[in-house]
């Protein structure tokens, strides 16, 4: 199992539903979102701030060191009522490997290592503590990463494609076995960075569909992709505007 489902394993087990697809496990939260107000499978934006969103500075164009990245990361109540920690169980990205090539850039994703491969990547957990003990209780992975030679670029770009590609879905195949992803969308895109794309991978645990929800924002040579998903039913979960706003804008 890799770091990024062991954090959100360590922090769901009591509301998450964890199925026999070891496949499904593997470099992904097994914690639900937030439920999005929209209560249709098809995702409704990130609720707005109540703030008004302060422009963010020009980007260093940097490729940032990990020593950087986590200066640039967020902390505990720089977005009100979220904790932030480092991910537990150590660092250790997915082995998922799509049966379709073009897939191949979301199945990275899944992983936890984002591809072209980064120069350093750190990874977060942000949960709502003014949620605990809520079923919905909303737990957000952060995978920051910094790229050499546009390779940034190069993700947002090959995710927008794959997505398009795999619309009909795809299936990976790692070290615990194989996982099925029934469909591929586009997701309404957040206002952050210099370009971003959000889109939902629907997987299945026990014969029931799982929403995986992914917000990737691109600032200079760096990525944050924010990671949540729903064990709870087949509702498209959120990531909070905030969080998303904060995050990218601390980046250099």
């Amino acid at each position: 199992m890799t770091a990024v489902a062991a954090a959100a394993l360590a922090i769901g087990t009591a509301t998450a539903c964890e199925g026999d697809d070891k496949g499904m496990s593997e470099g992904k939260p097994a914690k639900t979102s937030a439920a999005p107000s929209d209560p249709a499978t098809d995702a409704s934006p990130p609720s707005e701030s109540t703030a008004p969103p302060v422009p963010e500075k020009p980007s260093s164009g940097k490729t940032l060191t990990k020593a950087e990245l986590t200066k640039a990361a967020l902390v505990s109540g720089e977005v009100a009522g979220f904790d932030v920690t480092p991910m537990q169980g150590g660092e250790g990205p997915g082995t998922e490997k799509s049966d379709k090539p073009a897939c191949e850039p979301l199945a990275a994703v899944i992983n936890g290592a984002p591809e072209p491969a980064a120069a350093a990547t750190l990874y977060r957990t942000a949960v709502d503590s003014t949620e605990e003990g809520e079923e919905t209780q909303t737990v957000v992975t952060l995978i920051l990463t910094s790229h050499a030679d546009g390779g940034a670029q190069q993700v947002i770009t090959s995710l927008r494609t794959a997505v398009d590609a795999c619309a009909g879905g795809f299936t990976t195949h790692g070290g615990d076995g194989v996982s099925t992803y029934s469909e591929a969308k586009k997701l309404p895109t957040p206002k952050a960075g210099d370009e971003s794309i959000a889109y939902q991978v629907t997987g299945a645990v026990e014969g029931d569909k799982v929403p995986l929800v992914f917000y990737v924002v691109r600032r200079g040579a760096s990525l944050v992709t924010f990671y949540t998903a729903n064990f709870i039913d087949e509702t498209t979960p959120e990531v909070p505007s905030e969080l998303i706003r904060k995050q990218s804008g601390k980046l250099p």
